[in-house]
């Protein structure tokens, strides 16, 4: 076993997974914090990376496209201090970050693991029931309903359409995007027959975010809905449905038997020999 205890969180690898307890650090973010614990099985990794730097270190892990549903809502925006796969090392412990680097690496490599895509969550996604409030709204989940309830903050016109309770099954998609400069986040879910998407800021299954404290917790919400979803590799992998040949159009039909009596002639006047009239018949019987 394989064990890191530093101010900003501890990670232990036992050979079979890694576990991710946020410290209690006041510079550990609140979305690591309000995340706990994560456990990732080593199935779910495609690479582990330690950084030195002078005053302090960084461990990184790299997972499978499409096994956490955290990094698949947030299309891997999370800023640093709130990615969960990140971890500061302090100088002095710069020996136990690499011990700990090279026994995960030769675990992946004795267990043979593949670092491609995923088609299927490999974390289970954060705990519920969830609400969290930040920016225009409050966005709560209980495993079959989103809903969503606004503040005084929110646009009249977005407000007016009262609180939205999103089922499940109508929900689409769901992505979290943070602000960035000028442009506002927002935490948006796309639902069955919404129609175009409006700018968050009107949008009523939107939450608008304006780059607050507590903005990255909405992504919490959106991996919750996420792992329930379809997984975005289910409709890339599944076969398409074999189609059926069209029938023959009548007028091609009588082509086709015309075709049959030529060849029929042919072979009676020896142009084709046995061997060609029967396959070429068959040929033409393949396509009546």
């Amino acid at each position: 076993m394989a064990e890191i205890i530093q101010k900003d969180g501890t990670w232990i690898f036992d050979g079979d997974a890694l576990r991710l307890t946020p410290g209690r650090d006041k510079n550990v973010s609140l979305l690591r914090k309000t995340l706990g614990e994560l456990t990732v099985p080593l199935g779910a990794l495609a690479g582990i990376s330690f950084e030195q730097g002078r005053k302090s270190g960084r461990l990184r892990l790299r997972l499978r496209d499409g096994a956490d549903p955290l990094l698949q809502a947030t299309g891997g925006k999370l800023a640093e201090p709130n990615d969960p796969y990140q971890l500061t090392v302090e100088s002095d412990r710069y020996g136990v970050a690499e011990y700990l680097v090279d026994e995960v690496r030769n675990a992946l490599l004795l267990d043979e693991v593949p670092s491609g895509p995923v088609d299927g969550y490999l974390l289970p996604g954060p705990a519920l029931p969830l609400s969290v409030s930040a920016g225009d709204g409050t966005a709560s989940f209980d495993g079959e309903h989103v809903r969503l309830e606004w503040n005084w903050k929110t646009e009249d016109a977005k407000a007016a359409a009262g609180v939205r309770s999103l089922a499940l099954g109508d929900i689409t998609g769901v992505e979290w995007h943070p602000s960035a400069g000028l442009e506002n986040g927002c935490l948006r879910f796309t639902v069955r027959g919404a129609g175009t998407k409006a700018p968050p800021k009107y949008d009523p299954n939107s939450v608008e975010l304006w780059g607050f404290k507590k903005d990255p917790l909405m992504a919490l919400v959106a991996a919750a809905v996420q792992v329930r979803l379809p997984h975005p590799a289910a409709a890339v992998s599944s076969p398409e449905p074999v189609k059926e040949p069209a029938p023959v159009a009548e007028a091609d039909h009588d082509a086709l038997l015309r075709r049959l009596r030529e060849l029929g002639e042919l072979h009676k006047s020896g142009v084709l020999t046995d061997d060609e009239f029967a396959l070429a018949k068959q040929a033409v019987l393949k396509r009546m």
